[in-house]
């Protein structure tokens, strides 16, 4: 399983930031939201991210910024942004409901093999990635500080999430330059740590 593609659902604080980090490691990423003008805003937060990294450094990585801008793109629609993508990442707020109804949508639209993520941290992945019939393709990932720089993921296994799964994510993390904690759904106990790819 290789995860060459991205859709990252919601693009508040927390979503757009996680699409950031996606691009700005090359994985193209569709970055979706219902609500246009906090698409826009995300899309634009972004982009001046981007640009804010290569401002300033006297060797500028210009070709990097370039590939992350051509790496981003949006979505109105849950079922239009996931359908390409190997890992759907949601982040919308903690309603059981709303991440039941997505995860729903995931089992209906996603393409086979997707892996179906939550960025939640009060909620047990289980209760809703039960709705799938792809539970062992349901994970956790937290992106930790989020707003201002993702500087470590949080890889959340529930009982039935598979090794597969496991490996894909953190092939993932580890392009994204990023620590990974590996743990137990809704446990911070014992974390296996994985280090970064430096």
């Amino acid at each position: 399983m290789e995860i060459k593609n991205i859709a990252v659902i919601g693009a508040g604080a927390a979503g757009r930031a996680i699409a950031f980090t996606a691009v700005s490691a090359g994985i193209p990423t569709v970055l979706e939201d219902v609500t246009r003008s906090t698409l826009e805003d995300g899309t634009m937060w972004i982009e001046r991210k981007l640009e804010d990294s290569v401002r300033g450094d006297p060797y500028p990585d210009v070709t990097q910024r370039n590939l992350g801008l051509v790496s981003l793109r949006t979505a109105n629609k849950v079922e239009d942004a996931i359908r390409d993508a190997d890992l759907i990442i949601e982040t919308v707020p903690e309603e059981l409901e709303m991440k039941l109804e997505l995860f729903t949508i995931f089992d209906k639209f996603a393409k086979p093999g997707a892996v179906f993520a939550s960025t939640t941290t009060k909620l047990s992945i289980a209760d809703f990635s039960d709705v799938t019939v792809y539970r062992d393709r349901c994970v956790g990932m937290r992106f930790l500080e989020v707003d201002s720089a993702v500087y470590r993921i949080e890889l959340v296994k529930t009982p039935h999430t598979s090794e597969e799964t496991v490996a894909a994510c953190l092939a993932v993390a580890r392009r994204m330059n990023k620590e990974v904690l590996l743990m137990t759904d809704l446990s911070r106990q014992d974390p296996e740590v994985w280090p970064n790819a430096k």
